[in-house]
């Protein structure tokens, strides 16, 4: 168990020639309120359960474990919607990015989370990095299953 110290942001350039890895990710939400989230999880061939407290600023409480990916499976068929996308990891500046690509009902929309020690930790930002969306809830993931990206004006 740990405390997420996330900040989110658009992407407004080109930062694939910078990608060290990508994955493909499909998740949905068991539990989605104010309090808690309760996420499934397929990263590739293996399976995640997550829980996840409320947001506290840009800091919140996280438990992660890894499953059988079959049983992933069968909690995300009790999911109403998933989202889909690759993740791209690209490091900066000592820094690990995630940049997500959504596809589907989010196609076209792309973020870059960077998870920090501290609240207060600075880093440098890569040009690729637009504007800080960390406080705005249109952008967490279980939001965009509920409005999604290709709903938005």
């Amino acid at each position: 168990m740990a405390v997420e110290i996330e900040r989110k942001f658009l992407v407004k350039g080109d930062f694939r020639n910078q990608v060290k890895e990508s994955v493909h990710i499909v998740q949905g939400y068991l539990s989605d309120n104010k309090n808690r989230t309760v996420r499934v999880r397929i990263r590739d061939d293996k399976g995640y359960m997550t829980v996840k407290g409320p947001t506290n600023g840009v800091s919140r409480f996280e438990w992660e474990k890894e499953i059988p990916k079959a049983e992933a499976a069968a909690l995300l068929s009790l999911c109403p919607a998933v989202i889909d996308k690759t993740r791209h990891i690209v490091e900066y500046c000592g820094h690990k990015f995630e940049v997500d690509e959504f596809h589907g009902d989010n196609e076209g929309l792309i973020v870059a989370e960077i998870e920090l020690n501290d609240e207060a930790e600075t880093f440098e930002k890569p040009s690729w990095l637009g504007e800080e969306v960390s406080y705005d809830r249109r952008y967490y993931n279980s939001q965009l299953l509920v409005n999604p990206y290709k709903r938005w004006e």
